[in-house]
């Protein structure tokens, strides 16, 4: 979709996107910074989350800010929790007995009924809507619609809702490490939906990338910078998103989760000169979302 934009074959096209947009105000605030600089390409919003309102402001006061919608179906965090934003159906197989979306995704791949992930999901894009983003793609918080935990997937009821909206969707046609750690069976119903996609029309990337998400052992900012030095130098042809989680480590961020160390590196990794200076050496081309809806939309 992008050759006639410009890009051939053998270009290596990025897309940096931070995820969880709306999550919390250290979140927000630390988003927001790095879109205002042009330091990423992309946030997702989940409109689930208490601080949806912010971020979407933000978005709605900001066009040019490049923001899809992190469709949610978990809520990870011990003590800070969110729910469906559905009011007017039975969604009641997506949430715990306290009425939360459950911490895992093989709880929802176990328990949640397909027609009313759909729904579920379908309102979380028409919230963000209403609130006046101008979504540029979809993508999922943890995974949850990929059937990752037991094999059991929504990426059908996600590509229907990408179509609807005319929007593109993070599902790489290429699995990398992640293809290994699939059943022959799960990579055949992955590959299916690869297809279901694109006779859909819809937009895909054909690589996804991420580092471990907690702190690992005896990790510092250098060693994590490190690899995301050598993560770059090895982007393969063709469209990569790579997902961050940036974040300051405010008071209030310690308080939802002990890996906030983790999300305050991840907000200074694309401000640091050496990640930027790699970027240009490499000749890899920064785009966004938007460009990819608008040549999934014929624009």
């Amino acid at each position: 979709m992008l050759q006639k934009r410009g890009s051939s074959e053998t270009d290596r096209l990025l897309i940096v996107n931070a995820d969880d947009f709306g999550m919390c105000h250290s979140g927000n605030e630390a988003i927001i910074g790095l879109l205002r600089e042009g330091l990423i390409s992309s946030a997702t919003l989940m409109t689930p989350c208490p601080w949806a309102l912010e971020a979407a402001k933000a978005a709605a006061d900001n066009p040019y800010f490049d923001v899809g919608v992190h469709l949610t179906l978990t809520s990870e965090w011990k003590m800070y929790k969110w729910g469906p934003v559905t009011r007017d159906a039975d969604v009641s197989s997506l949430i715990t007995p306290e009425g939360y979306f459950p911490a895992k995704c093989r709880e929802v791949e176990e328990r949640a009924d397909s027609a009313q992930v759909k729904t579920e999901l379908r309102n979380q894009v028409l919230l963000a809507m209403k609130l006046g983003v101008d979504p540029t793609h979809l993508d999922n918080h943890m995974g949850s619609v990929y059937g990752i935990a037991c094999g059991r997937d929504f990426l059908r009821e996600a590509i229907e809702l990408c179509a609807e909206f005319r929007l593109p969707f993070r599902l790489p046609r290429q699995l990398g490490d992640n293809g290994r750690k699939m059943s022959p069976e799960m990579r055949l119903i992955y590959e299916e939906r690869v297809r279901y996609a694109e006779a859909s029309g819809i937009a895909l990337i054909d690589h996804l990338l991420g580092l471990p998400y907690s702190l690992e052992e005896n990790e510092t900012y250098d060693s994590f910078k490190a690899k995301m030095i050598d993560t770059l130098r090895s982007l393969q042809p063709g469209i990569s998103e790579i997902i961050i989680h940036p974040f300051f480590a405010t008071e209030e961020l310690k308080a939802i989760t002990g890996q906030w160390a983790k999300r305050q590196m991840e907000y200074e990794l694309f401000r640091d000169a050496d990640v930027r200076r790699v970027i240009d050496e490499e000749n890899i081309r920064m785009i966004n979302w938007k460009m990819l809806r608008d040549a999934q939309r014929g624009g």
